[in-house]
């Protein structure tokens, strides 16, 4: 991509957030309950109606709904996305303190798929209709299959409650916190990537570069890691983007299973408590990440496939 068009892209997302901003906003305005009241009651606190009649004129509440979104989002652009109805803090030091952890939990299990994946779907893939073949491909199954909680659960009965390797509650995002709930990501991870991997792996060495490459003596691993992996990359730079930017958004299932102190969690208790301010900066700060996120895949499509940057 040229830098033309890594500005109109910059200048679509820019339109989209602020679409996304408005949707959001509406949601949150019409529904049901008043963040007032909701404010108090977490503090334990009941006001007479005179006390939240001022509250919700100090907190510009009882303005329209467009003055409304056009205050907040102007805070927005200034980097001011409220406090939060629950524990009174800046909503974007929230969000920056949980997505720390979000981040390293999400590296990790990117990491423990692709040792798991890219192995597994070149054996299957240069022992077709073989016996390691069909065993990978019934484990993709499995894994594909399988509902991240019940994989959660069961490592949690079994590595933490069972063999007691390591803590029942991932708290503190620390190393030991992070395995269990990494190795659930990648379980269901692992087994799309390993089909993916095998299937285009398959592609690339039904092509006659490889014919000619044998027919030079070259031997299968050097055909293997110089010529048929690089080649397949391109499928899987795409799905990588694209479970980054699920994983940074927080897989909240799996973190409210271990108790881990990240973005998916926060949003459950965001949602529960109905702490406006977190739940509409969560969404637009998940809307960004997707879009640079596929913003770089772009990107990086022009630096791996030669063809692609000619076209650019």
């Amino acid at each position: 991509m040229n830098k033309k068009q890594i500005l109109n892209r910059i200048a679509q997302m820019a339109v989209v957030l602020v679409g996304i901003s408005f949707i959001t906003f509406a949601l949150v305005y019409m529904a049901p309950g008043d963040p007032v009241r909701v404010m108090y009651s977490s503090g334990g606190v009941m006001p007479s109606e005179e006390v939240i009649n001022q509250t919700r004129e100090a907190m510009g509440l009882n303005k329209p709904f467009l003055v409304q979104y056009f205050n907040w989002l102007t805070s927005c652009l200034h980097g001011d996305f409220g406090t939060s109805y629950s524990s009174g803090k800046p909503v974007i030091g929230i969000l920056i303190e949980r997505l720390v952890p979000t981040l390293k939990l999400a590296l990790l299990s990117l990491i423990i798929m692709l040792i798991i994946s890219i192995p597994s779907g070149i054996i299957a893939a240069v022992k077709q209709n073989k016996i390691a073949d069909y065993a990978v491909r019934g484990i993709t199954f499995l894994g594909v299959s399988i509902p991240n909680f019940w994989v959660g659960l069961i490592l949690l009965y079994v590595v933490a409650l069972k063999l007691k390797l390591l803590p029942v509650v991932a708290v503190g995002g620390g190393f030991k916190a992070m395995i269990l709930p990494a190795l659930t990501l990648a379980f269901a991870m692992a087994a799309k990537y390993t089909r993916q991997v095998r299937t285009a792996v398959l592609e690339e060495l039904n092509k006659d570069y490889v014919i000619g490459a044998k027919a030079r003596g070259l031997s299968n691993g050097k055909i293997l890691l110089r010529h048929v992996f690089p080649n397949s990359l391109l499928p899987l730079i795409t799905l990588l983007g694209l479970s980054l930017g699920s994983l940074l958004g927080g897989t909240a299932v799996v973190e409210v299973i271990f108790s881990y102190p990240g973005l998916g969690n926060l949003a459950v208790s965001a949602i529960t408590a109905y702490d406006y301010p977190v739940i509409q900066a969560y969404v637009l700060w998940i809307a960004l990440i997707y879009m640079v996120i596929n913003l770089i895949v772009d990107i990086s499509y022009s630096l791996v496939d030669p063809k692609v940057r000619e076209r650019g």
